[in-house]
This record gives C-alpha cells, structure tokens and sequence, in this order.
C-alpha cells in the first residue's frame, strides 16, 4: 500500500540553516524504500503556531495520509511540537506515542523523555517522533507493522493484514 507521506523537522537551527537537518531527509529514504510517496520535506523553526498551522494545511488540503514530524518533542523550553500537535488533531491515537515510547526504552532508558504524540486530523494520521536520526530510523521500524493498517483504517478501507 502506498501512503503519501509528508516530513517536518521542527529545528530553530535546522531553520536557520546552523546545522543540517539529517532526520527528515533519513526519513524520506526509508519511506521511498518502503514504497511511499514524500510529497513535502520542510524545516520549520520551533513556533507552536507555525508547527499548528502547516499540520492542519497539510491535513486539511495537502491530500496526504501520514505527517511525521521529527524534534521538538524534548522537554526543553523551545520544545513544542506536542502542544501544537494536540492543538490541532481531531482524535488522539494515544497507544501509538505510548508504544513508541516504550520500544525506544528497551534501546535506552531516554526514550521516556520525548512527549510526542500521535492523532488524527480528518483523514490524515500525524505522529511526533524524535529528533535524532537514530531514534527516526527506530520509530519507523516500530511503525512499520502497523501503519499501511492504520492508514486503510482512517480512510475507511477495511482490507485485511
């Protein structure tokens, strides 16, 4: 199944250009191997509003199935992308975050620092994930049973898997 994907790292440095940004474009090879389409790869700086803003355009007219978001899930001042998260979905879809958080412990006891979460704007599924390239590319392993489901579930396809 292929879902269209959208990508934002939430980064005031990655924004302004003081370090690169390595987890979006990492997240963007894994999908594409995975047989997904990446239809947007953009840094935003950490603004709860503009974090607000693009999640729901990318949900309610960008046409895509899924939004990862990489940082800002921290517990540092700057980090944001939580609150902007649950300011804007319809459903949460608390199991997913609370599943990611637990699998990222089995790997190191830090995994319980990140407050990402997870829900649903229209047809859309948003999940935070973490910013490092490192967590990204173990948050999709974790997602990659269960996700094509999910996806066929919020767009009212019931196939079997």
């Amino acid at each position: 199944m292929k879902i269209r994907c959208a990508i934002i790292t939430v980064s005031d440095k990655g924004f302004s250009g003081e370090r690169e940004d390595k987890s979006g474009p990492l997240l963007k090879e894994l999908l594409l191997e995975r047989g997904h389409e990446v239809v947007l790869l953009e840094v935003v700086p950490d603004e709860r509003g503009l974090i607000e803003e693009r999640l729901c355009n990318l949900a309610d007219r960008g046409g895509v199935d899924l939004v990862l978001t990489s940082g800002g899930t921290g517990p540092a001042p700057r980090d944001v992308t939580p609150e902007a998260t649950g300011a804007v979905i319809e459903k949460e879809m608390p199991g997913v975050s609370e599943f990611l958080r637990a699998e990222s412990y089995k790997k190191t006891p830090h995994g319980i620092l990140s407050r990402g979460r997870s829900g649903i704007r229209g047809r859309t599924l948003i999940i935070n994930l973490p910013g490092s390239p490192k967590a990204v590319k173990e948050y999709l392993e974790f997602l990659d049973p269960v996700l094509s489901h999910a996806i066929e579930l919020i767009r009212g396809e019931f196939g079997e898997h």
